[in-house]
């Protein structure tokens, strides 16, 4: 029994190394995946920290559990807003476009490494799965961004394809250890783990931001708990009742994140701290599990098998799942190259190891090749191919404020930015004349990268960007006293 002062030394000593990669990584344009997964790597029995590690089970458990938080926080982080143009464009890459890569990866395995077609079928199922967040940390890196509706799109497909993913793993795998199984069986299976992940998602989304607003606890310290508490609720019980865990907790994630509840920022804050603390735990874990002696092996499958991925199944699915979509083709190729393999296709590995499937090992082995490829020579690319597309857009940084306003209960104000226009018809006017509503008030003024609180007598400038305090009934009116334009002379 190995003593917990030990385990802790060893755990906390490995998150503080991969926290100071990630920040290395930002400079390096490289997937902080990638390096945590090379920690656990040098950690394990074959590197030089010689930690003895092969408990598959373990794995998958630290992996799910770690999925559950990271889909959870994804889906408070997205606002609906602005994925909602593109839901239906996500919503066919997350369904057919993955069910095409692994069809076009299944009948490669099948043809060229030889492969049974359900063995090569469960190794294309393992790997239909994005990770976006991969993506976004390269371009942060690089300091861009992606204009259109590219970025959203990404987005929303990668918070939402994964259940898919799991879905075809666990089907086909029945399918392999269940003689008695059928295709008709595992359709049916589909309707039900799908339809049960959408309705509990949305009715513990909603049950959550409800719980939450009458709790009404003294401590602040009991909000986080008692959420993540809710989350893992979410993905278990509908887990037992036999749907999609992973899309329920997405959508849970969804719903709350885009409506009004108590502690909100502070919770945002840490499911985002919660986030990555399970990105380090399930990579370092992965890695530790893999013995790079046997990666070797199978350097030239895994090498033909990315190759294929990246520049065929990943490509034909993304064209044909969006074959009558209006999006540019320029666009189209973009999310075709930007399909990076992450933490799911590795976690998804280790479900045939447990369940018996002959050459599981290979598929695992291989699967770990490919996210270190797809990584490695797609996420360095991606800022080239962006710019070379002509996609790119920059990372307009997110203002931070002195001073923070979280809502209560029934009080119904919001605080909101506005920027004065150039050209403005207020410009060089003093607050007092503007004739705010008496329930709304200026709080804040950004001026030259410089903040001060406003009096009665502030004259505005073009381009001063105002904090207001707005009552939500008053919010048309105060919007449009600050956004009035200069009329146009007449000659």
């Amino acid at each position: 029994m190995i003593p917990v002062e030990y385990i802790l030394l060893t755990g906390s000593f490995l998150i503080i190394i991969s926290i100071g990669v990630a920040r290395l990584s930002e400079n390096l344009g490289v997937p902080a995946l990638l390096l945590f997964l090379g920690i656990g790597m040098l950690a394990g029995s074959e590197g030089p920290g010689g930690i003895h590690f092969d408990d598959a089970h373990l794995s998958q458990s630290i992996g799910v559990i770690a999925l559950v938080f990271i889909l959870f926080a994804g889906g408070l982080d997205t606002r609906w807003s602005e994925v909602k143009p593109v839901f239906c464009l996500a919503a066919s890459l997350a369904t057919l476009g993955v069910l095409l890569t692994a069809i076009a990866v299944g009948l490669f395995a099948f043809a060229f490494l030889k492969f049974s077609i359900l063995t090569g079928l469960l190794l294309g199922a393992v790997v239909s799965s994005t990770d976006a967040a991969a993506v976004f940390s390269v371009l942060r890196s690089k300091n861009i961004s992606l204009r259109g509706r590219v970025k959203p799109l990404l987005e929303l497909e990668s918070g939402s394809n994964d259940p898919m993913a799991v879905f075809l793993t666990v089907g086909i795998i029945q399918l392999i250890t269940n003689p008695k199984a059928s295709v008709g069986s595992v359709a049916l299976l589909f309707v039900v783990q799908m339809g049960l992940g959408i309705v509990f998602g949305l009715g513990f989304g909603k049950a959550m931001v409800l719980m939450l607003n009458r709790l009404k606890s003294y401590y602040e310290g009991i909000y986080p708990v008692f959420f993540l508490a809710l989350a893992a609720l979410t993905y278990a019980a509908t887990a037992t009742a036999g749907g999609s865990g992973f899309l329920a907790v997405y959508i849970a994630g969804l719903v709350a994140g885009n409506s009004e509840f108590v502690q909100k920022k502070s919770l945002l804050r840490f499911f985002d701290g919660l986030a990555w603390l399970s990105q380090i735990t399930m990579f370092l874990t992965l890695g530790l599990l893999v013995f790079p002696s046997r990666i070797i092996l199978i350097i030239w499958a895994g090498l033909a098998c990315s190759a294929f991925l990246m520049l065929v199944a990943r490509p034909v699915s993304v064209f044909l799942s969006l074959l009558f979509v209006r999006l540019e083709w320029r666009e189209k190729i973009l999310v075709s190259w930007v399909g990076l393999r992450g933490s799911v296709p590795i976690v998804l590995a280790t479900f045939p190891l447990l369940a018996g499937v002959a050459d599981a090992e290979a598929i695992f082995n291989i699967v770990f090749f490919i996210v270190l490829t797809s990584a490695l020579l797609q996420g360095w690319s991606i800022p080239v191919v962006a710019r070379f597309l002509r996609l790119q857009a920059p990372i307009i940084p997110k203002r931070r404020y002195p001073i923070e306003y979280e809502p209560v209960e029934g009080v119904d104000t919001q605080l909101v930015e506005f920027i004065i226009p150039f050209s403005s018809a207020i410009a060089g006017k003093p607050i007092v004349e503007l004739g705010f509503p008496r329930d709304s008030l200026i709080v804040l003024i950004s001026r030259d990268e410089n903040f001060f609180v406003p009096s009665g007598g502030t004259i505005l400038e073009e381009g001063d960007v105002v904090l207001t305090l707005v009552n939500r009934k008053n919010l048309a009116e105060v919007r449009e006293i600050l956004m009035q334009w200069k009329k146009p002379k007449k000659e």
